[in-house]
């Protein structure tokens, strides 16, 4: 239902007023097979998750051809286990490295052993960055990313296991202490730099709940203290001015908890601000 939302609130409008000519694809499902079963007994729907990354990497694989930039729009965060695989495929047949901005209260860093919850939307960066443990149960992954090639900006909720693995891998973590402290602008130049310099592909994945629930209460994994309107603002006017930019997922849009679908709204403000979109074109709103 999140995509449909979103296209509610208008996405492809948006993205058109600004000159850009948008394909919409449909949604697209995946058809679970067996069930499957794991030792640790709180996993659950791994079958699907392992459908899901099949059919999601065919589907990128298709999106990425000539100069597209593809907006993947789901569901929760388990999609990036299958778009950022084909993402770096596309990369390294290019000769090229790919990166990740990661925009999320999460770092969704569990492996299928350490998750409690045994929900897989906390999953996909462990998967994508080689973790063990999901031989087997998932597709194999051909094109791990390289840790030091994420940056997480909006951390601000992880579990014991997950903060061992930042440790042990080295992944970028701003979280919103080190935001309150020394502001969202400099992290992100400094990542953007790096990846210019690198020549780099960079794919964005945007988590609602990286907002404050406060200004985007339709996700279901809400934790307070997230970033302002004008931060996430910032984050994306920064995106676009970059030109880096080359796929973007958005992710975790629940339309059921929402209010009047001011959140979809927003989102939808804020993939136009990433497609270049000015402060002075901004119209006012009333909720």
């Amino acid at each position: 239902m999140g995509p449909d939302a979103l296209r509610t609130a208008g996405i492809v409008d948006a993205l058109s007023e600004l000159g850009h000519r948008v394909e919409d694809l449909g949604n697209f499902h995946a058809a679970a097979g067996e069930s499957k079963s794991h030792a640790n007994a709180t996993v659950h729907h791994l079958a699907s998750y392992a459908a899901l990354i099949a059919m999601l990497g065919d589907v990128c694989e298709v999106s990425l051809v000539g100069d597209h930039l593809p907006i993947f729009m789901g569901g929760d965060h388990s999609i990036a286990a299958g778009t950022l695989p084909a993402i770096a495929r596309r990369a390294r047949r290019e000769g090229r490295e790919p990166f990740v901005l990661w925009l999320d209260a999460h770092p969704d860093l569990h492996t299928l052993d350490s998750t409690k919850s045994g929900n897989l939307h906390g999953t996909p960066v462990a998967y994508v960055t080689g973790a063990p443990g999901f031989e087997g149960a998932v597709p194999a992954l051909d094109e791990p990313i390289r840790p030091d090639n994420i940056c997480m900006m909006g951390i601000r909720s992880v579990d014991p296991a997950e903060r061992l693995r930042i440790v042990e891998t080295g992944i970028m973590v701003h979280d919103m202490r080190a935001i309150d402290e020394f502001g969202i602008a400099a992290p992100l130049r400094s990542f953007l730099d790096r990846v210019r310099a690198a020549d780099g592909r960079l794919h964005v994945s945007f988590d609602v709940d990286f907002l404050d629930p406060e200004i985007a209460p339709a996700v279901g994994t809400t934790v307070p203290g997230g970033a302002t309107f004008r931060e996430a603002h910032l984050v994306m006017e920064m995106l676009h001015d970059s030109g880096l930019v080359s796929s973007l997922d958005i992710v975790e849009l629940n339309p059921f908890l929402d209010e009047r679908g001011r959140t979809a709204k927003l989102i939808v403000d804020l993939v136009a601000s990433l497609f270049g979109r000015q402060v002075l074109d901004r119209r006012t709103r009333s909720y």
